[in-house]
């Protein structure tokens, strides 16, 4: 181990006893989840589009090779979101656009938005539970 102005390397020694056995890894603590939903701490922006199904979104995205930014801006109803796309439905025209979230650039809102999963009353261990 390379050594730095005043600073020696050292290497803690850990004894090694025989027929002793090698306890597992012990796995990272999952995040309280209800079925069919994802856990309070992903709060990402394909939750937060889920979310808000059958609200009215405005979407503004920039495309490769476009000159200016914020080329297109798509208004509609959000009819799903995934992972990598959202999409959202112009009530007056009927069309359906699917969106990729690469070229998303940001979303606004007329009304208020949810953020957080509501939880169901009664849920054994979650009324219980400390907040986040």
């Amino acid at each position: 181990m390379p050594t730095y102005g005043n600073q020696q390397g050292f290497q803690q020694q850990v004894p090694i006893q025989q027929g002793m056995p090698t306890p597992a890894p012990t796995p990272p603590a999952t995040p309280t989840t209800l079925p069919g939903q994802l856990p309070i701490e992903a709060s990402y922006i394909e939750n937060i589009l889920r979310l808000n199904k059958g609200k009215i979104a405005t979407v503004y995205a920039t495309f490769e090779n476009n000159r200016e930014w914020n080329a297109k801006i798509f208004k509609g109803i959000i009819e799903a979101a995934g992972r990598d796309h959202v999409i959202l439905s112009d009530p007056q025209s009927g069309t359906r656009y699917l969106i990729l979230m690469l070229y998303i650039d940001y979303v606004t809102f007329d009304e208020e938005i949810e953020y957080e999963y509501p939880f169901a009353a009664g849920m054994p261990g979650l009324a219980t539970s400390p907040p986040r």
